[in-house]
């Protein structure tokens, strides 16, 4: 069996060199060299030590996966009937991702990988930007880095921040969590003769400084706890403390029961944002309705039956299970068919009823209740197919109201014949598939708009609503229609 052995040409230079690697650099193996851009190639160059470097391969491909695919492809094909010594910055096992391709596929291709030592550039790093990592740090790869992966309470190093490209995608990421002023390190060659530390601006970060293979960032933690607004789990943390001993009275009273008139309020607030197309308010409410979640889920912690956690995981559970033409394999082209898909994959998830019907929406308000049980009736075939009879229907449900109103029949029976009235004008809504609640809602702020109307004019005149009869108010009400109101 071959060996291909893995050295680490450090975060230095010669002089900080292992022994036993030099001695493995000067032995006369064929040697590979990821990149030749290191302090130690140059000392090397001058002892005569031959070497192939792949930078050739940096430059044909635009994408590092693709870089790094044809290198290990090269070493193991190298390998096939030789021992091989192949050299990284650093050490072997720390953001080298083409020595975690060796050792995923060398052994099955009857090659040895060995590790034979070099050190990491961590350490040199650490004492250049003077932290102590025991406090705790992060270290990710700048050539795949997101916003969504940071820990901005920690000490942050982002690796492998070869070029300007990389910088400023580092940067545009970073930007949406902090501060455009927030100062960073730019730390090169560290632990060498010509390490180089620069504390910047973040918005400065891809300006005027030259990147490399042996260039990374520090990102110290955050101190002001106003940056840590956006954080979701500082979130959880204030909500928490509201709800602590120490907290706030109101919030510590609040029960899942209490909580629910709110939690419809917000929605209402929510939705009439919406309407307006107004992008700040919508920021709000949203926050508004999130806060409610999170208060319920908080609730369900304190009590020891639920986390936040258990939301989440059951939410992306679910939007998994029932988008298998997204996460899966089963084909859905249409919005017809996906539809249909979650429906199916509804009607067979564990624990449900035979039913549809078994649930009967009595969460919603009475109005989207009745929207929802017709919109389960038809998917089970029973609905007019024109439109016709269902206006009939609102006649006949018109006429018996009528007719118990003219009676003077006890107000129950009215109020039933009114449900009626109301479930048939709903229906008219589903079968021209207008959201009776998007309507209503729309109704009720064109009467706000008319009604603001007519009290400015009044207020105007310096007079009372009842200074006016109800054929003057009725004057200025179309007065207000005629204007668009």
């Amino acid at each position: 069996m071959t060996k291909i052995i893995i050295v680490g040409l450090g975060a230095g230079d010669m002089d900080q060199l292992p022994l036993g690697v030099y001695k493995l650099l000067k032995n006369h193996y064929p040697l590979f060299l990821r990149t030749k851009e290191h302090p130690v190639v140059k000392a090397l160059e001058q002892e005569d030590v031959a070497f192939t470097s792949f930078d050739d391969i940096y430059e044909k491909n635009q994408q590092f996966t693709d870089v790094y695919e044809e290198i290990v492809g090269k070493l193991l094909s190298e390998a096939a009937d030789k021992d091989i010594l192949y050299a990284v910055p650093g050490a072997p096992i720390v953001a080298e991702r083409t020595v975690q391709l060796l050792l995923e596929r060398g052994e099955k291709m009857g090659i040895e990988i060995k590790l034979a030592g070099g050190q990491s550039f961590l350490d040199a790093l650490f004492q250049a930007v003077r932290i102590d990592p025991i406090e705790g740090f992060q270290l990710v790869d700048g050539t795949n880095f997101s916003k969504n992966n940071v820990q901005l309470t920690q000490h942050l190093i982002i690796a492998q921040v070869y070029d300007k490209m990389v910088a400023s995608n580092v940067k545009l990421e970073l930007m949406e969590l902090l501060p455009d002023t927030y100062e960073i390190y730019i730390v090169t060659n560290a632990g060498s003769t010509t390490e180089f530390v620069k504390k910047v601006p973040l918005y400065l970060l891809d300006h005027g400084f030259l990147f490399s293979n042996l260039t990374s960032l520090y990102i110290p933690p955050i101190k002001d706890e106003r940056i840590l607004y956006k954080n979701f789990t500082y979130l959880r943390q204030v909500v928490a403390v509201l709800r602590s001993p120490n907290g706030c009275p109101w919030d510590r009273e609040q029960t899942h029961q209490s909580l629910k008139k709110y939690l419809i309020e917000e929605a209402y607030e929510l939705l009439e944002a919406i309407d307006e197309d107004d992008d700040d308010h919508m920021v709000e409410e949203l926050g508004d309705v999130l806060l409610q979640i999170m208060l319920h889920a908080q609730i369900g912690e304190d009590e020891g039956y639920f986390t936040i956690d258990d939301v989440i995981e059951a939410i992306t559970s679910k939007m998994i299970r029932r988008h298998p033409h997204v996460f899966g394999k089963k084909a859905a082209k249409t919005v017809d068919e996906v539809v249909s898909n979650w429906q199916e994959i509804k009607q067979n998830e564990e624990g449900r009823e035979e039913t549809r019907f078994a649930v009967s929406k009595k969460g919603l308000p009475a109005l989207l209740q009745a929207y929802e049980l017709q919109k389960m009736a038809k998917k089970l075939g029973f609905d007019w197919q024109e439109i016709g009879p269902v206006i009939e229907k609102l006649k006949e449900e018109l006429d018996e109201w009528l007719k118990e109103v003219d009676s003077g029949a006890d107000k129950d029976a009215i109020k039933l014949e009114f449900g009626d009235l109301l479930f048939s004008m709903i229906n008219i809504a589903r079968f021209l598939s207008i959201h009776p609640e998007e309507a209503l809602i729309r109704a009720n702020q064109k009467f706000v708009r008319r009604f603001q109307y007519i009290e400015k004019k009044i207020n105007k005149a310096g007079k009372k609503f009842s200074d006016y009869t109800l054929e003057e108010l009725d004057s200025l009400w179309n007065e207000a229609k005629e204007k668009g109101l």
